[in-house]
Order: C-alpha cells, then structure tokens, then sequence
C-alpha cells in the first residue's frame, strides 16, 4: 500500500520561504507523476507542481518562486518554496498518480488517472503579511 507522508509546513510571513518534504513508501520505482497540490481557505485545490523522469511542471501562480524536485532512490518529495505570499496559505498535499500528462493542472482535472491519485494527509501552510 502506497503511503505519503508530508513535513515542513509551518508559519512564515511574507517573503519567507519553507522547504516540504513528502516520504513515500509502498512501491517499486515507476515513472508515475508525483506532485504537490493545495488547498486555501474556501478555495478550490489547485495543482501546484508535478514532476516525472521527462521533467517539470508549474501552476502559473508559483513559477519562478516554487520549485519541485525528487530523491528517487529514496522515494522523497521535495518541494521549496521562496518569496512566498499570503495567497500560497493552505493545505499542502503531496500526490502521486499514473497521469497521462505530468502537469501542474493535471491533478484537478476529470480523469480517470487523476481520480487514482494518491494523496497524504497534507501539512498545513501559512503566510501573513
């Protein structure tokens, strides 16, 4: 069974960065998308990042500012974040799912690949101003 396990969400004012980390456990190496998807208050998820062997991929609202990369020999999930703002608060998840296409916006589209997705239990993110 497939775990993921997120850490270093936290409280950090406007223009700070943090760094989160998703341990993940329960399968073989694959070329399966893994990511990172968000949730603010009242707001809908919104994909932030993906990322598989053929590269990378940004919702418009973080690039330049987030990025997402992967220790695939020891299944970790990174994702940094700089210059953050009150806007990127929320939930933060980190996702993985056979999708066709390995994008950002991927994750919330209506796919059967996007509905298999696996997600962990989120860690929390917020910026004040």
């Amino acid at each position: 069974q497939v775990t993921l396990v997120e850490s270093g969400g936290g409280s950090v004012q406007t223009g700070g960065s943090l760094r989160l980390t998703c341990a993940a456990s329960g399968y073989t190496r694959s070329n399966w998308c893994m990511g990172w998807v968000r949730q603010g208050p009242g707001a809908l998820r919104e994909g932030v990042a993906a990322i598989d062997d053929d590269g990378t991929d940004y919702a418009d609202s973080v690039k330049g500012r987030f990025t997402i990369s992967q220790d695939t020999t020891r299944h970790i999930l990174y994702l940094q974040m700089n210059n953050l703002r009150p806007e990127d608060t929320g939930m933060y998840y980190c996702a993985r799912a056979p999708l066709y296409n390995c994008l950002a916006a991927s994750w919330t589209q209506k796919t059967e690949a996007a509905s298999r997705a696996i997600y962990g239990q989120g860690t929390q993110v917020t910026v004040s101003s």
